[in-house]
């Protein structure tokens, strides 16, 4: 590394890479001149970087995205981004295990392990306890086995329900609720283990099951008799996914937009990603989980918001003013699955949407309408098609009902959806002119899609 200790204008000398004509000759050591060796070598540099990392991406695509997941693992936009980029790369990303998790993002038979780093309220020496407790004496059999081989001076009460609840026992127990249940009486049990042997002094069971208990000669049934809440029904589905997003920062073993995604993509074939690409004022729609509402007050002491939304791909920010606000704030519900009619708008080079409606995608209609191909190339019927939809059109200021083409022809269907100028004021009535028109139709909600 050179270190430049003062500059000197040389005239006007030949840049190859960044076109600067002047200021760009050092004086080194012993009055010598560096004529252009920065841009050179910085350009050569980044170029060969580049290089590197496409080569490790192309042919070593597991280990390349934990070690990029690694890497950034303190930028949460980032980690959303390369979690959405190992989806499209057909590489799963699992919740943590007990069992096989390090300390960081972990390539294991072609998927990608959240490392325990990523765990909140998860500390170096709880991880340290863990993974020695592990290597030492082999993978972990229960929750009493893991309670009782572990510092539980290290992994407290709050470390362990973190584990349990970001999914880090699930290869041993599925059920999650019961594993928080059974956490207190089996951590009072493993701490007086823990008493008792730190004193010398042997407990009943371990003296039934084959002599004094050790780390390493425990009988094979002793954790039987670990005490045991009674059964409860596991967490539901979306409870499950809220409590690893607050632990993980990110949904890992599913997402709730998962589920909808193909149907989803019939009315927003935009996602948050692609939102930087679109024109300003764009008119578009976007399927997003609602992660956080600030609500704040304008000048004139009306309420609007400032919404944190999320979908597959990445993270954004959308802004619902005053008068919209009034109308949609109700289904503002934190944690909810939306579908965002707006605008795109940029300011202070960042790209946000500007919300016109919104509304939960539980409720979200569609009138699917169907056409053979002869109807479909037909202008007449085009015609005919277009004034049903324009009378049931309805308020414009009212939220309205997608309407969607199904073309079929042979084995085939084609999906196409109309612009929102068609869009229409009540499914029912739509379906039952449409009907009489002999355009067959029906009413489908998006989650059923």
């Amino acid at each position: 590394m050179v270190k430049i200790i003062t500059r000197k204008y040389l005239n006007t000398q030949n840049v190859y890479d960044i076109g600067v004509e002047q200021d760009h000759n050092f004086v080194i050591k012993n009055g010598l001149i560096a004529s252009n060796c920065f841009n050179k070598s910085h350009s050569t540099a980044y170029g060969y970087v580049t290089y590197q990392t496409a080569y490790l991406k192309a042919n070593y695509p597991l280990e390349y995205m934990a070690a990029l997941l690694t890497a950034n693992s303190g930028d949460t936009d980032k980690v959303q981004k390369y979690i959405s980029t190992c989806m499209s790369m057909n590489i799963h990303i699992e919740p943590p295990d007990i069992n096989r998790s390090g300390v960081d993002f972990t390539p294991v038979a072609n998927k990608i392990l959240f490392g325990f780093s990523a765990v909140r309220n998860l500390g170096q020496n709880a991880i340290a306890c863990i993974l020695s407790a592990r290597d030492e004496s082999g993978e972990f059999k229960s929750l009493a086995d893991f309670c009782d081989r572990v510092d539980l001076r290290a992994v407290n009460r709050r470390t362990l329900e973190s584990l349990i609840s970001a999914g880090a026992f699930d290869k041993i127990e599925p059920n999650r609720n019961q594993l928080i249940q059974d956490s207190e009486l089996v951590y009072d049990w493993a701490q007086s283990r823990a008493r008792d042997r730190a004193s010398g002094q042997g407990n009943l069971f371990d003296l039934l099951g084959g002599g004094f208990s050790t780390h390493k000669n425990t009988a094979p049934n002793s954790f039987e008799v670990a005490p045991k809440a009674k059964p409860v029904l596991d967490f539901p589905p979306q409870e499950k996914l809220r409590q690893e997003k607050e632990l993980l920062g990110f949904y890992v073993s599913d997402h709730p937009l998962k589920s909808i995604g193909k149907a989803a993509r019939i009315l927003a074939p935009v996602n948050l990603t692609q939102l930087g690409e679109q024109k300003e004022e764009t008119n578009l729609c976007v399927v997003v989980m609602l992660n956080g509402v600030k609500k704040v007050m304008t000048k004139k002491g009306d309420p609007m918001a400032i919404l944190q939304i999320e979908d597959l791909t990445a993270q954004s920010e959308a802004v619902v003013f005053p008068k919209i606000y009034e109308r949609i704030h109700l289904v503002l519900q934190v944690d909810s699955r939306l579908i965002i009619w707006g605008k795109v708008d940029r300011r202070d080079e960042q790209t946000q949407l500007i919300v016109e409606d919104a509304e939960p995608v539980e409720t979200v209609q569609m009138v699917m309408v169907e056409l053979n191909p002869q109807q479909a190339a037909n202008i007449e019927e085009h015609h005919r098609l277009r004034t049903i939809l324009q009378e049931h059109s309805g308020d414009r200021e009212k939220p309205k009902v997608p309407v969607i083409a199904i073309i079929r022809g042979g084995n085939s269907r084609q999906l196409v959806r109309f612009g929102r100028q068609f869009w229409v004021q009540d499914s029912r009535t739509t379906v039952q002119a449409l009907e009489n028109a002999r355009f067959p139709a029906h009413v489908q909600l998006l989650t059923g899609s």
